[in-house]
């Protein structure tokens, strides 16, 4: 027999069998089974505990379920909530208005328009001295890519984050804002930003926008050159501002954000829509609900807690935490990804479920996957 013969033989022997639907049943029975009962365990094991936990941590007033005490120990879930009912909300939403209205009778100013926006809406959360910091991240960015060199950019864009670290930097940016938390939003949005400086700049140094045209004059030749840095920041700036994900993600490559964004807005209908904003609601009651009857986070910071957690509590208490993190990233890239839609463009997959990914392979590829494309972009 030839190679190639055997390598079809035993292609053939390895294909997957289906398995009959009453095991299949038996183990999604077992899996739901084993999920609730440990949870149910974190929840009483939460409520034991509860006065303790209070005074260590200061649970929050409850609101979705009458009488019970939330969990506020996530950082990431309480600032980006927090930030929503104060402003995102309201800025998102005007987005999706801008976009709409102007992409059915002005589409040609659609993409300028939203980057004014963009930047608007910016500048109402991080103040002129925050824009102007990420301006001056694309700016030198920007002139570090016209040497059409990777490893530069690279390295500009490390030397940019680094700065981030640098403690009298941190306490003159601090001084900027009246809070903490409009602090935080900044380190967010340039971390973010930073990442997308690397998309645009590698992209500008494998497909150069400017060519040399022979036989031009030296004064013609700057004036272009000069003309082209001005486009490129502009369509830098359009990129980085980009509203619906501008602070958080996911992340989408400049080469498929600058393809995508010429398309014309999608005519979705709205029950279709309606469906869309459903759909995070109930992921964010998911996650608000598992909060409120299991006091995780809380209970992770505290090794007493750990050591005291009987056995089924204490899986249970990793599974939570886990699928909290999955159903918190379902919300977070949700909105981003719904808006993203609404503008003609398409998001990366939101997160696939932690329970049905058997490997880390899985995990890496499939739970940020606008991350996965853009490093191995």
């Amino acid at each position: 027999m030839l190679p190639s013969e055997e390598g079809g033989a035993m292609s053939a022997k390895m294909e997957l069998v289906e398995l009959p639907r009453w095991e299949m049943a038996v183990y999604w029975f077992l899996s739901f089974a084993s999920h609730f009962y440990s949870f149910y365990q974190v929840h009483r094991f939460s409520k034991e505990h509860e006065e303790s936990l209070d005074r260590e941590v200061q649970l929050e007033k409850g609101f979705l379920i009458w009488g019970f005490r939330k969990d506020p120990t996530d950082f990431e879930w309480s600032f980006w909530s927090e930030w929503a009912w104060q402003s995102l909300l309201w800025t998102l939403t005007g987005h999706a208005v801008v976009s709409r209205l102007f992409g059915v009778y002005l589409p040609q100013s659609r993409k300028v328009i939203l980057t004014l926006y963009g930047m608007l809406a910016a500048w109402w959360l991080l103040g002129s001295r925050g824009i102007a910091v990420l301006m001056l991240h694309l700016s030198v960015s920007l002139a570090v890519a016209q040497l059409h060199s990777p490893i530069l950019c690279w390295g500009c864009a490390l030397l940019l984050l680094s700065t981030l670290h640098i403690s009298s930097l941190q306490d003159m940016q601090r001084g900027w804002y009246d809070s903490d938390e409009r602090y935080y939003l900044l380190l967010f949005s340039t971390a973010v930003c930073a990442l997308r400086c690397i998309s645009f700049s590698l992209e500008l140094c494998w497909n150069p926008l400017l060519v040399r045209a022979p036989g031009q004059q030296r004064s013609s030749l700057q004036f272009r050159k000069m003309r082209m840095f001005i486009m490129q920041l502009y369509n830098l700036t359009a990129y980085c501002f980009y509203h619906p994900l501008f602070y958080n993600g996911p992340i989408i490559t400049y080469r498929d954000f600058s393809q995508q964004m010429e398309k014309p807005v999608c005519k979705v209908s709205a029950v279709w829509a309606l469906c869309r904003i459903m759909r995070v609601c109930v992921w964010w009651c998911l996650a608000e609900l598992m909060i409120h009857l299991m006091y995780m986070h809380a209970i992770q910071n505290n090794e007493t807690y750990l050591n005291i957690l009987p056995p089924w509590a204490l899986g249970g208490l990793a599974l939570a935490v886990v699928q909290f993190f999955y159903v918190k990233y379902l919300v977070l890239f949700g909105v981003g990804s719904l808006l993203v839609t609404l503008d003609g463009l398409n998001p990366p997959p939101l997160p696939r479920c932690v329970s049905i990914m058997y490997s880390f392979q899985g995990m890496w590829r499939h739970f940020d996957v606008g991350l996965y494309k853009w490093l191995i972009r």
